[in-house]
């Protein structure tokens, strides 16, 4: 059976670029205009696999996703770094003047915020992706409607490209999990990094202490991020992820965390991407 990968948006998009290059170009998608439709895919095995973004070097993290995750019980098998390049396209024809409104995903019109900011008569609206409005702008020939996608959306969709490299930030660089409902994927010799969440009783220090452990048993913390616990006013979960040498290290420190926590929970182990 072939093994069919869940994407947010479709092709084109960036998150189709991702599976592309971890899987290959004969891969068979299921095409999600949401996350919680990307999560109903594997958990209802549409897909074996998915490929969800969560974080930007310059948006931040996606704490939305971080949750859904965690909820439901999804494991990262692997990550992608992913340099993102924002290109502005339309029907061929047309210049920047003729642009009325420009399309795209809110955290790719967030990234290019200098770049409209030369352009006030272009007004900027929010869709569920990026390669979206570059398909409908082909399929329903529309003008006066540009789209921000990466370059490979105009040459799928045949636009023409008005601006290359629009976002703010040159460096720009997005996280990329694979995602699927069991953890099965890698030997522990090659496993060399980990996401992991915990909560914590409300005492001074406790925080500081789950660090120390980590730092004791050789772990680099290269993310942290909290979230409220909605039912607990003023509590928080902790997601990190801890990379390692030797699994070893990893799993003493497990062992300790588990503890010391209240609650403390595995949501993957996997080889550390490269940026």
């Amino acid at each position: 059976m072939e093994t069919k990968i869940a994407i947010q948006g479709i092709k084109g998009s960036f998150h189709h670029q991702v599976a592309s290059a971890n899987f290959g170009d004969t891969i068979v998608l299921d095409e999600c205009l949401s996350f919680n439709d990307l999560v109903k895919s594997l958990k209802t095995n549409a897909s074996q696999k998915g490929v969800m973004a969560l974080e930007n070097s310059i948006a931040g993290s996606i704490i939305p996703n971080y949750a859904l995750i965690d909820k439901n019980d999804l494991h990262i098998i692997g990550e992608y770094y992913l340099g993102i390049d924002m290109t502005l396209m339309a029907l061929k024809g047309q210049t920047i003047q003729d642009i009325k409104e420009v399309h795209s995903h809110p955290i790719a019109l967030l990234q290019c915020n200098v770049f409209f900011s030369q352009y006030p008569h272009i007004k900027l609206v929010e869709s569920v992706d990026t390669a979206e409005t570059a398909k409908r702008i082909q399929a329903e020939n529309i003008k006066g409607i540009a789209a921000v996608a990466g370059p490979i959306a105009a040459q799928m969709y045949g636009l023409e490209i008005l601006a290359s490299s629009i976002h703010s930030i040159k460096n720009n660089t997005t996280r990329f999990v694979i995602l699927k409902t069991e953890n099965k994927e890698l030997p522990k010799e090659e496993i060399n990094k980990a996401s992991l969440k915990f909560e914590l009783d409300d005492t001074p220090g406790s925080l500081a202490t789950v660090l120390n452990v980590m730092n004791n048993c050789k772990l680099n913390l290269t993310k942290i991020q909290s979230m409220p616990i909605i039912e607990s006013p003023f509590q928080y979960s902790f997601f990190v992820d801890v990379v390692f040498t030797k699994y070893k290290h990893y799993e003493k420190a497990k062992k300790i965390i588990e503890l010391m926590t209240t609650h403390f929970k595995v949501l993957g182990e996997y080889k550390n991407g490269k940026l």
